[in-house]
């Protein structure tokens, strides 16, 4: 290791914006210590990085990019855990991935895959969240498939809201199956609406935090945004829209057939969803699974797969993910022998 100690200059130097970057207690400035193994001196807006080369370079990068997140138009605002946390995975220091590093010059058609929204600047953080930004622009049907925290459905809404105030689409369309998981609820009070909306909150979430609650309840009145279950798709045929399926892994594969084929003219589709957590009956097959492999070959479909260095959430959730991975890989082998040996078993009590 090549270790190096390197003096940062933060301009121009704001006593508020340099509090809300270091974090309460220096909480910022401990979680990007422990995360690039460095050790960070500071001193007024001057801070000394001592650490491996490469990781001191990332840190220099990490804080000026945060110091630059503290100030919106003449506010100073706080930078909060996760956008340390985004900010080290956008640094691609983690994986040791160049590709990581030239995410923000990714272009699609001459522009930028970035999308602006009312909330700021959306920015892919990872290589594949890149791509698939990229492959829903220029695909008609677009799969994002892998673990929950991936950004598999924020993108999604991000892209359908974008392509709503540039007037691609004239309306946005967000579904799902009412499915459990794994709950038996029994029965919901309430009209219909009450009773669904709590199984389509994680679109509604998106919405109000990319529009804002208020333009998102007068689009709805308008129905230029409609969020329905997905029993109600079936017999339409939906033109200049922007459609999205979400948690596609609880549809069957009569459901999602039904679903692909109410793509009218000038629409787009994104179906997302993660194959590992499927609250269907035993008994019955994920039309997501039967998608993916009845689809593969078709130019107009693309599929996306994330892994868990594209998780954006807390970064345990990548450990368990991971975790979950490797048990699963024991047990599929350990599932193998026992078939072979009763196999084996049966050959030898013929004999």
């Amino acid at each position: 290791m090549n270790i190096i100690q390197r003096e940062v200059k933060l301009e121009p130097a704001n006593n508020q914006r340099l509090i809300s970057l270091c974090g309460p207690h220096n909480d910022n400035l401990k979680q990007i210590e422990n995360r690039l193994g460095v050790e960070i001196n500071q001193r007024d807006n001057g801070f000394v990085v001592i650490g491996d080369e490469a990781n001191v370079e990332a840190c220099q990068s990490i804080l000026q990019s945060l110091y630059e997140q503290t100030l919106y138009v003449n506010y100073v605002i706080d930078v909060k855990p996760e956008q340390v946390h985004l900010a080290i995975i956008e640094s691609g220091i983690l994986t040791e991935s160049k590709e990581n590093l030239l995410i923000n010059s990714l272009q699609n058609n001459g522009k930028l895959v970035s999308i602006k929204t009312k909330s700021g600047v959306i920015k892919p953080r990872t290589p594949n969240q890149a791509k698939y930004i990229n492959n829903i622009f220029e695909h008609d049907i677009t799969f994002g498939i892998g673990p929950a925290g991936t950004g598999k459905t924020f993108l999604a809404v991000a892209t359908a809201v974008d392509a709503l105030e540039k007037q691609y689409v004239r309306r946005i369309l967000l579904t799902r199956p009412a499915v459990e998981a794994g709950e038996k609820l029994g029965f919901l009070p309430g009209d219909l609406s009450q009773k669904v909306d709590p199984y389509l909150r994680p679109l509604y979430d998106a919405l109000f935090e990319m529009l804002g609650f208020e333009r998102v309840e007068k689009l709805i009145e308008k129905n230029i945004i409609e969020v329905a279950p997905l029993a109600y798709m079936r017999g339409r045929t939906l033109n200049d829209a922007f459609i999205i399926l979400d948690e596609s892994q609880n549809t069957t594969i009569e459901q999602m057939k039904m679903f692909l084929t109410r793509i009218g003219f000038n629409s787009k589709a994104v179906v997302t969803g993660d194959v590992t957590q499927i609250d269907l009956p035993r008994n019955q097959t994920s039309g997501l699974k039967h998608a993916i492999e009845v689809l593969s070959n078709l130019d107009e479909i693309s599929l996306n797969f994330f892994h868990s260095e594209d998780v954006v959430r807390h970064p345990v959730v990548a450990s368990i993910i991971n975790a979950y991975e490797q048990w699963d890989t024991q047990e599929q082998f350990r599932l193998a022998e026992r078939r072979r040996q009763r196999e084996l078993d049966k050959l030898n009590n013929k004999e």
